[in-house]
């Protein structure tokens, strides 16, 4: 979770990937997120992945969420990918965005160096983040929110 100065959240609007994922309307806004590779740490690799997806590299830790966080993606949808991926499990941290905001590429992100995970970008208010993620995301958003209600609040 990116929060800039003024306590609102970065969100990102996911590039469809497949003709199947445009059926998510207004939900296609999420977070940065990622894997982590062999040997990773877990904040090493949400440094890597913000970076890989946003271009950002000037923050400052807040802290960590307490537990980790699992989704299941939903058979229906068809995005299970062949059942390689039946879902995730995740390690949230609060981030402070310490740079200026023309450091965020989300269209040229790692310099260029990945392709672009997102075609659009804002600030958004935290208590809108589960309406905006897709349905079978929403509750671990709203795990996130509970986790960080203590930074949220300041």
């Amino acid at each position: 979770m990116l929060l800039n100065r003024a306590g609102r959240v970065f969100v990102g609007r996911r590039k469809p990937k497949r003709s199947n994922e445009g059926d998510f309307g207004r939900h296609i806004w999420q977070m940065p997120q990622g894997g982590i590779d062999r040997g990773e740490e877990p904040f090493a690799a949400a440094l890597r992945e913000l970076y890989e997806e946003t271009n950002v590299r000037s923050v400052a830790r807040l802290a960590e969420h307490p537990h980790w966080l699992s989704y299941d993606l939903p058979v229906e949808s068809g995005r299970r990918w062949g059942g390689k991926y039946v879902g995730q499990t995740q390690k949230w941290f609060a981030l402070r965005f310490v740079g200026e905001e023309s450091e965020i590429d989300v269209l040229h992100p790692a310099a260029g160096a990945h392709d672009a995970e997102f075609d659009d970008w804002r600030w958004e208010e935290p208590a809108r983040l589960p309406e905006l993620i897709v349905p079978f995301k929403r509750a671990v958003y709203e795990q996130v929110l509970l986790g960080f209600a203590g930074i949220l609040a300041k």
